[in-house]
């Protein structure tokens, strides 16, 4: 069968255009680092790739609420804390003021308390941006509200906010609930009006009220050291599922740089040796045009 010259010259310009276009896309891959730019170059990496990118997205999501919820606990064993404070100050003054004798002695602890039930009211109401900690999932609308008389102070003090928790999801299967409990949130207004009760005790000068007051400041405290353990634990395992997604993040990156990213070494040598397979397809189609042109010349 006789082959004529147009079809072994468009044969020539066929293979020069194919290894130059192999030639020109390891040189790509060699200066990006990628070897995946279309959906043709493999459907199938592509398909994991996708998978892989979507769990990692989902993995950031909750890589953010881990965030959110650890700034929740720590914000919240932070305030309890600063209550704990103020309930060992007031049981010392409790056991000073049940033996004191004299108004004067009586007023200045009285005087001292009333200082301590405005610092409690507003720690009870302390924030994490724009979110009340102890309101339960009514994080809107301040937890505590006070009524005061004539002179201002304190009388006593309202729980407003609910008894539910906030869960924030850290995983697909798992949730967390890193607020303080509603039995702490009311907990907290009973240790204000207990306060209020020993301020009212020590300025009327009644040892024996203060004793009795005394007691329910004893539980107060133990229920706060309970909140703040708790709280601990819940630290720990946000830490923990912290610590799992970013481990999970970092497998997932792996897993989709193995499918994406071109082994350098490996791909400098198919550049080498396609750039010479190019070169000698231009040298012989060289060749090869110049017999044709002198085939149609004779």
């Amino acid at each position: 069968m006789r082959i004529t010259n147009n079809t072994v010259s468009d044969q020539v310009i066929h293979q020069i255009q194919s290894l130059g276009g192999r030639q020109a896309k390891l040189q790509n891959q060699v200066s990006t680092g990628q070897k995946i730019f279309e959906a043709e170059d493999n459907p199938a990496a592509i398909g994991r790739v996708i998978n892989l990118e979507s769990e990692q997205r989902q993995i950031g999501q909750y890589g953010r609420n881990v965030t959110h919820a650890l700034s929740l606990s720590q914000a919240s064993f932070a305030g309890l804390q600063s209550v704990k404070k103020v309930s060992d100050r007031a049981t010392e003054i409790g056991v000073l003021g049940a033996g004191v004798n004299g108004a004067a002695a009586s007023a200045a602890y009285a005087t001292e308390v009333d200082q301590l039930i405005e610092q409690s009211f507003q720690a009870a109401n302390a924030r994490l941006g724009n979110d009340y900690l102890f309101a339960g999932t009514a994080v809107d609308t301040a937890p505590f509200t006070v009524t005061r008389n004539a002179a201002g102070k304190i009388t006593a003090v309202a729980y407003v906010g609910n008894t539910d928790r906030m869960a924030i999801p850290v995983s697909e299967s798992s949730s967390l609930t890193p607020g303080v409990s509603g039995a702490t949130n009311t907990g907290l207004g009973d240790f204000i009006n207990h306060l209020v009760a020993l301020r009212d005790a020590l300025q009327a000068n009644d040892p024996a009220a203060v004793g009795t007051v005394q007691t329910g400041l004893i539980t107060d405290e133990d229920n706060l050291v309970s909140s703040i353990a708790e709280q601990g634990g819940i630290q720990t395992r946000i830490e923990a599922a912290q610590s799992q997604q970013v481990a999970r993040s970092s497998t997932l990156e792996s897993l989709i740089s193995d499918e994406t990213d071109a082994d350098l070494p490996s791909t400098l040598v198919k550049l080498s040796q396609a750039t010479t397979a190019y070169q000698a397809a231009l040298q012989s189609g060289a060749s090869i045009m110049k017999l044709s042109l002198l085939d149609y010349i004779r």
